[in-house]
């Protein structure tokens, strides 16, 4: 069995994996628009104009396979509840991936040492989604 992660841009899924894919360098798997899907869609599901909006997406972020969609399309995305962990192998790693996740968005928790790791922060991205960057304790 697995879980994984399905994240609902709300309009804004093609910006945020254009911005995964400069920051975390993320794999594109597989990309659907609404056009593409062989049945139209049911009334009410889609507003006009989003023929060229992201139906389904799927992407790494190294090991980890995650899923996206515009989903509505309504342009409000809304993240609440949960982050993604985000393990970075050295301190510098993750001062560049806090850096650049946290760019027009905003910290939660500064990046700092911790108890429990040499760098800890936590921060949501400018489409809202919530990062927990950690280097790994050291066995």
């Amino acid at each position: 069995m697995q879980v994984q992660p399905y994240l609902f841009f709300d309009g804004r899924c093609e910006e945020a994996l254009e911005f995964y894919k400069s920051v975390l360098g993320i794999k594109l798997e597989m990309l659907m628009r609404f056009k593409d899907s062989p049945e139209p869609p049911q009334p009410g599901m889609c507003p006009p104009g989003s023929e060229d909006k992201v139906m389904h997406a799927s992407f790494r972020v190294g090991d980890t396979l995650v899923m996206a969609s515009d989903g509505m399309a309504k342009g409000k995305p809304e993240f609440k509840g949960f982050s993604l962990s985000l393990d970075a192998a050295t301190e510098a790693e993750a001062d560049r991936l806090f850096a650049a996740l946290g760019k027009g968005g905003q910290v939660q928790m500064p990046l700092a040492k911790t108890f429990f790791s040499p760098r800890f922060g936590m921060v949501a991205d400018r489409f809202g989604v919530s990062w927990m960057v950690i280097v790994p304790p050291k066995a």
